[in-house]
């Protein structure tokens, strides 16, 4: 393809009649994502591909819906979202729509995007990534760029039960035709989308809409996922004005400020948000954690701050958000 400008297109989400679409315009083609390699090197060389990236700004973008037509223009770092009112209701399920880059009234480059409605259920969950559902040492710069630097998706590692954990939410309280919605919000940069997706799908973990953080060149790599976390309360409150009639659980995790961004929305949405879980994964944070898990508690959301997954399923058992079998998982 050389250096085409070109479209990278994420799984956008919807509610009856509002729609949003995220994607960058760049100027040079992802590279695929190494799978399976475990050539410490070898997957270094694939992950500095993944932020040699080269964004295009103030470049038109389009796509049409029903007979509407929805046009914005990618910002400087390439990002753009298409946001609009449908005229016609989204039934639930994965709607197929092309997404094209404008040049005048001339189409550069089309892609196909999907947005997913999801069922009205009882419940959606909200999860952090890193530290909550993949390990990361998020919290020691060295150690987190060892494991996204030098090892494959297939290599990393997830918390014990957290995929049967999620599996089961996924199930509660509706069939599993129309399965519980999952949205994946976290300081990672878009540029770990494909290799995000790969993970999820090797663990066999819900698929949901991925809500990253902006992206990076590659000198900027010591800072991954270190993005201001004010960036991520924004996007979760935006699942919560979105959805306006859904109820919520959320994970995270205690190493950085996940217990606090969440006790804030539990300010503004409280009467919306089911429970709140967080992994400890930062010892010494423990205590200040169950601080400010106290005041959630306060308004009436249940809490627990727990090590390994078996508990947070005994506790999702006990206050009813799981009411399947254990041996009921959600199917390939």
């Amino acid at each position: 393809m050389g250096n085409q400008t070109m479209l990278k297109l994420y799984r956008g989400y919807g509610h009856t009649n509002d729609m949003v679409l995220f994607g960058h315009v760049l100027n040079n083609p992802i590279k695929t994502v190494q799978v399976n390699s475990r050539g410490a090197w070898t997957n270094l060389f694939h992950l500095l591909h993944l932020f040699r990236v080269k964004p295009a700004g103030n470049r038109a973008v389009k796509t049409t819906w029903k007979g509407q037509t929805i046009e914005t223009v990618s910002e400087a770092d390439g990002f753009f979202v298409l946001e609009w009112k449908s005229v016609e209701s989204a039934p639930a399920g994965v709607h197929n729509l092309q997404v094209c880059l404008q040049d005048d009234s001339n189409t550069l480059y089309e892609a196909a995007g999907e947005i997913v409605v999801p069922h009205i259920t009882q419940y959606a969950f909200i999860s952090d990534i890193d530290d909550t559902v993949m390990v990361s040492h998020s919290a020691t710069t060295l150690k987190r760029l060892k494991e996204l630097l030098f090892k494959s998706p297939a290599q990393r590692k997830i918390f014990k039960d957290v995929d049967r954990h999620y599996q089961l939410l996924a199930l509660s309280h509706t069939t599993p035709h129309e399965p519980n919605p999952f949205f994946y919000v976290s300081s990672s940069e878009w540029n770990l989308y494909d290799y995000l997706l790969t993970f999820f799908s090797i663990n066999r973990l819900p698929q949901g809409a991925f809500l990253l953080s902006q992206i990076k060149k590659w000198y900027e790599l010591f800072k991954t996922g270190k993005t201001k976390h004010e960036g991520k309360l924004l996007r979760i409150m935006r699942l919560f004005v979105h959805f306006p009639k859904q109820h919520f659980v959320l994970f995270g995790d205690n190493s950085q400020r996940d217990p606090f961004i969440y006790e804030t929305l539990t300010e503004k949405y409280g009467e919306r948000i089911a429970a709140v879980y967080i992994r400890n994964v930062a010892p010494g944070n423990f205590a200040a954690t169950e601080e400010v898990l106290k005041k959630i508690q306060g308004r009436n959301i249940a809490t627990l701050q727990f090590t390994q997954s078996v508990d947070a399923i005994a506790h999702s058992k006990a206050i009813g958000l799981i009411t399947v079998p254990d041996d009921v998982l959600l199917k390939d």
